[in-house]
Parts: structure tokens; C-alpha cells; sequence
């Protein structure tokens, strides 16, 4: 006989079987194949692949923007539905998952300052003094690295760094167990890039919040990750540790992440050629 795992036990996200397919005319395109993962209290998983590999679909679903064709997403050991109706159940929702996008002013107001767009997050979920609200806000900017004059600043009056930083903000004031970032650092400057991935690392390491990151760039999930899975046309190839995969990739389309890293003695013709070969293993997983 089996019994549920304790709360403490059981992985903060549980992915399993998902798949998501489109029309385009007569056709069928397979965008996520019985994709399968898990996520502790604090772990951070990278989801890697190029575009069209199924990863930003992959993140619509994990926060509703997309309903999966098949398989089931939980979140502190409870399904996520389908279908959101009410203020509550939406509300609830945004408590189990948000999502930092690679261009922030898809989640700030460019109309109303960062600190009214921390405080409107939470009013509406549930905060109503005023003072209370103001040191929250003052607190979650803090915890990003800003202060009162980027408060009081326009997204437009920030650099994009800043407004990264302001966006990971809103999404901490709902206080939710995971944080999905698409390609959050991927327009950012490397130095840029590397003190948010700092500040994630100090945020999960905080918060015990779970990350999933998705990415094109296996540097980046080197940095902020634990273990990280590569799709490639909605497949898994592989699922294993990150320094493991880094160091000891076990599929082609892996070997060819790596190898289309640009550095001394890149050769593009070679990765070119290197692509063409791997049609045959579009529908198949490792080995």
C-alpha cells in the first residue's frame, strides 16, 4: 500500500504527461510531447532549448495561458485548473504561479509608477492599510535592489536592469510558491544579466520559492540552476544535474547547444551541418 507524500515531502511543483498540440491549416504540430518534471521548496530547474523547441509553451501553461491537450500540473500537491472563474480562484492562481517575461513592460503599467504598480498587487490581493502596503512595497523593492527614487519613477525612466528588477518585484508581492522566468535576462547586458541572476539566487535561497527558467543561453542556467531539462521540437532529450549535463551531455541535440556557444575556433558551418543531421532524431528522446 502507498500513501501521499507529507507536504514537506512532496516536490513544490509536479509536472506530468503534459502535451499541447496546434492546427496550422490541416496539419497538426505537436508543440509540448509528455513532458515531465518536478520542482523542490527552493530548487531552481532550467529548461533549455532554441526556438520552436516547446519551452515558452511550456511556461504558458504553467501559468494558464495555455490549457495543456493532456497531463496535469500541481503546485503544493494541488491541480492546477483548467479553467480560472471568479476573483478568488484567479487570485488563488497568481498565488501558485507567476511569471517574469523577457520584456517587462508586459507586466508593468507604463502609465503608473513601479511603486503604485507594487501597491495595486497588493490591494487586490488582500493587503488594506495603507501603511502596511507602503512598507511592503518599500521592502519587496528593496529586496531587488531599488529604492524610493525608482519607486517613484515611470517604467520608461528605468533602465532595462531596473525594470527586471521591478517586474521580479510584482511578482514576489503575491508571495507565490513558483516563479517561471522565459528568457528574463536574455535582453540584458552580461553584466546586467549576471546581478539578476545573483539576486534570484539570493531570493530562491531566501524564500525557498521554486524557479523554473527557461533559456536558450546554458550559461545562464548553469548560474542560477540545479538540474536542467532540454526539449528539443517538444521532447525531452535530457532531464539530469546541470554540472552533469555541462560536462557530460548524453544527446546530439545537447552536444549541439554547447557546441553553438560562440568562442576561439567556433566554427558555424560546422554547427550548421551538425543541425541537419539531427532531423531523423526529431521525434526521438535520449539513446
Amino acid at each position: 500500500m502507498t500513501t501521499d507524500p507529507t507536504p514537506a515531502a512532496r516536490p513544490l511543483l509536479q509536472v506530468s504527461g503534459l502535451r499541447k498540440t496546434y492546427r496550422t491549416g490541416a496539419a497538426e504540430v505537436v508543440a509540448v510531447d509528455d513532458l515531465s518534471f518536478s520542482v523542490r521548496a527552493g530548487g531552481a530547474l532550467g529548461i533549455v532549448g532554441e526556438s520552436g523547441s516547446g519551452k515558452t509553451t511550456t511556461a504558458r501553461m504553467l501559468i494558464g495561458l495555455e490549457r495543456p491537450d493532456a497531463g496535469r500540473i500541481l503546485v503544493q500537491g494541488e491541480p492546477l485548473a483548467a479553467t480560472v472563474r471568479g476573483k478568488e480562484a484567479r487570485l488563488a492562481r497568481a498565488k501558485a504561479v507567476q511569471i517574469v517575461f523577457q520584456d517587462p513592460y508586459l507586466s508593468l503599467d507604463a502609465r503608473i509608477s513601479i511603486g503604485a504598480t507594487i501597491d495595486g498587487v497588493l490591494r487586490l490581493h488582500g493587503l488594506h492599510d495603507r501603511a502596511a502596503r507602503t512598507a511592503r512595497a518599500r521592502e519587496l523593492l528593496a529586496q531587488v535592489g531599488l529604492g524610493d527614487r525608482e519607486a517613484a519613477a515611470l517604467p520608461r525612466r528605468l533602465s532595462g536592469g531596473q525594470r527586471q528588477r521591478a517586474a521580479i518585484a510584482r511578482a514576489l508581492a503575491v508571495e507565490p510558491a513558483v516563479l517561471v522566468l522565459d528568457e528574463a535576462v536574455s535582453a540584458l547586458d552580461v553584466s546586467v544579466q549576471a546581478q539578476v541572476l545573483n539576486l534570484l539566487s539570493d531570493i530562491r535561497r531566501d524564500t525557498g520559492i521554486g524557479l523554473v527558467f527557461v533559456s536558450h543561453d546554458l550559461a545562464v542556467v548553469r548560474y542560477v540552476c540545479d538540474e536542467a531539462l532540454v526539449l528539443y521540437r517538444g521532447r525531452t532529450m535530457e532531464h539530469r544535474p546541470v554540472a552533469d549535463l555541462l560536462t557530460a551531455p548524453g544527446h546530439p541535440y545537447t552536444r549541439l547547444l554547447l557546441a553553438s556557444v560562440p568562442r576561439p575556433g567556433w566554427d558555424p558551418d560546422s554547427i550548421s551541418r551538425r543541425r541537419r543531421e539531427l532531423d531523423p532524431l526529431k521525434r526521438h528522446g535520449p539513446g
